[in-house]
């Protein structure tokens, strides 16, 4: 179980890596294919929206299959999918490309989870799980100054195709060492249906929906060109300051995790978590041209406070029974990557209304959406049942 695991770790951290590679390619894709800022965010968009669509039909064969084959052959397609990216002439590849590798990555982690639910007590599901978060976020790290020293070595092709041969690896790594849990015992019906209709379940749901997307936006995409247009930034310092904000969401997951049992209480961990992060994109929207270094730790603290995910999966993961675990952590990564997805897609648009002199006004909109966005779930979240177990 050890190897598989260690597999899997592997493959959440690719994951991690490729939702947030884009924003160190941004420059380059625009020479070299035309793929502007929108195309990049509707890219984006795809693979989070793919990976959404797909976690449905995740939930439902980690219950009946099992993690073992369903995250091996799904990785395999992630594989296919970095492949057609090296290939890509124009934005409308990267954008199949993504959806793909959206689509193989969509297991993973819901794969870990599911392990976790069925293998170990529910009190430690929230350390586990932001352990989990935390080590696959050094696909974060790797996403910055590693990917754009990849990218000049090889090239942008070059450094795609070995991550398509990487990718294949793990995805046969998975085959060969996760072990399925035994099966439960007894007859256990149960349905979406059933999950849907669990009113304490749902201000669980919506937090997820507001809680996730902006670190995930910024990171994944946003901070490239708002470096590149407002303070002229370099390939170099982009990728010096997505590190940063990187190694601040490994440092998140990480403080979290623990922080249920320490202080016990769940809920309020989240919400004061999503407070700071409201507090930080408030200030990049008063001051969104701020010179010095300002601006690079309020997207560190954007990192750090916005790294609740795991705790809002564990504040559900305790409402769930057991043969519905799959269906359930997977709904709720739904609502997490879903909405995070129709937002890189909307905050696309948003960036290309607002653009115009001076550089930073559309980003101050899509800082001040974001903030609008976590404020609207919490209002929702305030009213939910806090449960550690």
């Amino acid at each position: 179980m050890r190897a598989g695991l260690a597999s899997l770790v592997a493959a959440y951290v690719l994951s991690q890596f490729y939702r947030a590679f884009l924003a160190v390619l941004a420059p380059v894709l625009a020479h070299d294919i035309s793929a502007m800022p929108e195309d990049l965010a509707a890219a984006s968009g795809y693979w989070f929206l793919a990976f959404a669509l797909m976690q449905l039909p995740v939930g439902w064969a980690l219950d009946h299959v099992g993690p073992r084959f369903t995250t091996a052959g799904l990785m395999a397609l992630a594989a296919l999918g970095s492949a057609v990216f090296a290939l890509a002439d124009g934005p409308g590849l990267v954008k199949i490309a993504m959806a793909l590798i959206g689509m193989g990555c969509a297991p993973v982690l819901m794969a870990s989870y599911y392990i976790f639910a069925r293998t170990y007590a529910p009190v430690v599901f929230g350390t586990l799980a932001g352990a989990m978060v935390g080590i696959g976020n050094l696909g974060n790290i790797a996403a910055s100054v590693p990917m754009s020293l990849a990218a000049e070595a090889l090239g942008w092709r070059g450094a795609l195709w070995g991550l398509a041969a990487v990718t294949l690896a793990v995805a046969l790594a998975i085959l060969v060492f996760v072990r399925d849990p035994g099966r439960l015992g007894g007859e256990r019906r149960g349905s979406l249906l059933d999950l849907l209709r669990m009113r304490a379940f749902w201000p669980v749901l919506l937090m997820m929906a507001a809680c996730y997307a902006p670190a995930a936006g910024l990171r994944g995409l946003w901070i490239g060109p708002y470096f590149a247009e407002v303070y002229s930034a370099d390939a170099a310092r982009i990728g010096t300051v997505s590190l940063i904000m990187g190694l601040a969401m490994v440092a998140g997951n990480f403080a979290y995790g623990p922080l249920d049992r320490l202080l016990g209480t769940r809920k309020w961990v989240v919400f004061g978590g999503n407070l700071a992060l409201v507090a930080c994109l408030l200030l990049l929207w008063r001051f969104p041209a701020q010179g010095g270094w300002l601006p690079v730790a309020l997207f560190a603290g954007v990192g750090i406070f916005g790294s609740t995910y795991p705790m809002v999966m564990a504040h559900g993961r305790a409402f769930l029974p057991p043969h519905l675990v799959g269906r359930g952590v997977t709904l709720l990564n739904l609502f997490g990557l879903g909405t995070t997805g129709i937002m890189q897609i909307v905050t696309g648009r948003l960036h290309a209304a607002f653009r115009g002199p001076p550089p930073e006004t559309p980003y101050a909109a899509l800082f001040i959406f974001y903030a609008g966005l976590v404020l609207a779930g919490l209002l929702i979240y305030a009213l939910s049942e806090d449960r550690s177990s």
